[in-house]
């Protein structure tokens, strides 16, 4: 039998489904909706070229450059339902791009970044 943990969806799996269902909801922003490669799993050769290249610890799992209601743009930082926890880097980086005017959530989920996301495109209400 199955452990409840294992049938919550890892944060990559509802990313992959996010972006997926974004490109098909938002034809018009297609593409738009953008991830970095912070949580990537990669070998300390590639981590060093990419922290050289810019990739900076705790940005933000997912970025939609797109105004509204009085933002810069939306930054998510995704996590699981059960088990993600927010480390200070994310935190630090969410609080800055606020400041700077953006909308900076976190999200536990697809639903809630789903929800989210329909929130700041007009269509719903967004989380935190």
């Amino acid at each position: 039998m199955a452990k409840v943990a294992d049938l919550i969806p890892f944060e990559e799996d509802d990313q992959i489904a996010l972006i997926q269902w974004f490109d098909r909801q938002y034809p018009a922003l297609a593409g738009r909706l953008a991830s970095s490669s912070g949580g990537a799993r990669m070998t300390m050769r590639t981590a060093k070229r990419q922290k050289a290249a810019g990739n900076r610890k705790g940005f933000p799992d997912l970025n939609l450059l797109t105004p509204r209601h009085g933002f810069s743009g939306l930054v998510i930082e995704l996590k699981r339902v059960r088990g993600g926890r927010l480390e200070p880097e994310q935190a630090d980086w969410l609080e800055w791009l606020a400041e700077q005017g953006f909308m900076a959530v976190v999200c536990k989920g697809f639903d809630a970044a789903r929800d989210t996301i329909k929130g700041y495109l007009g269509e719903g209400t967004p989380c935190n």
